[in-house]
């Protein structure tokens, strides 16, 4: 199933994170336990089902590891990449290295994005809207291209 939406949520003093019951089900898995969450661009976080993480996996690996970049890039993502358990509330815990590498403060937006959730800190998230809401056009004009 497609992620979608834009969840405004509050991170606690123990970096958890309530995943809304709709981005839970968006997830294709009715009894979902567990996410795995990663370091992504612009300081974001990625959150992945476990399915949509092997999909990711595979693909990765048909890159050649003949470049720096790739091995650098491999090195660290899976470094910080982590399995996370949801709770009876439907909250996971973000590992602190993951909550510094995004600069997650109290105040977080999640966004479904296709395969993934997203996770950015409040003020990054409006500054990237302020910085691209109006270019909306001219990007899909690129992404389409």
């Amino acid at each position: 199933m497609t992620l979608t939406g834009t969840y405004n949520r509050n991170l606690d003093d123990k970096h958890r994170l309530a995943v809304p019951k709709r981005l839970r089900t968006q997830f294709g898995d009715s009894n979902l336990k567990q996410l795995f969450v990663a370091p992504s661009t612009e300081k974001s976080l990625a959150l992945y089902s476990a399915e949509a993480f092997e999909n990711l996996a595979t693909s990765l690996s048909q890159r050649t590891t003949n470049r720096l970049e790739v091995r650098n890039y491999l090195r660290l993502f899976y470094s910080q990449a982590e399995a996370v358990e949801l709770d009876s509330q439907g909250r996971i815990r973000i590992p602190e290295r993951l909550v510094e590498f995004a600069g997650l403060k109290r105040d977080v937006v999640l966004l479904g994005v296709q395969d993934h959730a997203e996770v950015w800190d409040l003020e990054q998230w409006e500054s990237f809207l302020r910085a691209n809401r109006l270019e909306f056009d001219s990007i899909a004009n690129e992404a389409y291209s």
